[in-house]
């Protein structure tokens, strides 16, 4: 039996990676990549590395045995994930693996907005198979934010169309800790875990403490919807991603991810990654 991680090489899975190398031996390990020199590192490392690609089906075939315990990192093409995700819970189902983790969004069937679309469908994928799982609904990052910190200091701004909506985030690396977690514990079989930040904030807190760390002039920017479309796609955001994005802030409005059930720092056993701390990691 073996630990397998799908989306090794991306930004989720190297970390999950790395949770998991401080808590199992590597050769317990094992990734499926499309990309076999992407996961060389891995390999020198000890761990198993296998070749797949979600795109073709049939060589998922050996991506999985019988036994083992599978994190599928939902994929990172939006509108293509949903005949990815089914190809790997076939792939799984035919393994008979032990467990089937699953990274999908806070707050599952009842998500009211478009990026939650496909993280659906896998999910009744998921239960329609009969796999024992683990359904991990990850709320937002900090890094989707602090990723454009150098645009926000350039404009002195934070721009969105949330209002006075409140997000519960957290860090990736929390995230990782908990798909870790349910990986290498007992009693996950079966369960759902709706994960998020400790504590909600708003855009404009958010502006706030950039500013506060920075020492410049940052405010948050409310537009509307379109004037807030228009301007992601003025900035090369292609605009099939860019009306998403805009929707998800219409559902941040709404209170849609300021959910914080505590169920993230109870699995990692610490409180969550203040977005505070977070802002300082980035501007370092």
């Amino acid at each position: 039996m073996s630990i397998v991680v799908t989306g090794a090489t991306g930004a989720l899975g190297r970390l999950v990676v790395e949770e998991l190398l401080n808590q199992v031996p590597a050769e317990r390990l094992a990734v499926v990549v499309r990309n076999k020199e992407k996961a060389a590192d891995l390999a020198e490392r000890g761990i198993e590395v296998r070749v797949a690609d979600y795109d073709a089906p049939e060589t998922l075939a050996s991506a999985f045995h019988a036994g083992d315990r599978v994190l599928l990192i939902s994929g990172s093409e939006v509108g293509r994930r949903v005949p990815q995700h089914l190809a790997v819970v076939e792939a799984a189902k035919a393994a008979g693996v032990a467990q089937l983790a699953y990274t999908g969004i806070l707050g599952g069937p009842e998500a009211d907005f478009d990026l939650a679309a496909e993280h659906k469908v896998t999910e009744q994928a998921i239960l329609d198979s009969g796999l024992p799982h683990t359904f991990l609904r990850n709320g937002w990052y900090h890094e989707n934010y602090t990723g454009h910190l150098g645009t926000v200091l350039e404009h002195g701004a934070v721009v969105g169309s949330a209002g006075e909506g409140r997000i519960a985030s957290a860090a990736r690396a929390d995230y990782a800790a908990a798909a870790a977690a349910v990986l290498t514990g007992e009693g996950h079989l079966n369960r759902v875990y709706e994960l998020s930040g400790d504590t909600a904030w708003s855009l404009a807190e958010y502006a706030a403490e950039v500013a506060a760390q920075t020492g410049k002039e940052v405010a948050y920017s409310e537009v509307p919807a379109d004037t807030h479309l228009s301007i992601l796609t003025g900035a090369g955001v292609p605009e099939g991603f860019a009306a998403i994005l805009v929707d998800v802030d219409a559902a941040i409005s709404r209170g849609r991810l300021a959910h914080t059930g505590g169920d993230l720092s109870r699995l990692i056993g610490r409180p969550t990654t203040p977005v505070a701390q977070a802002i300082a990691a980035a501007l370092a």
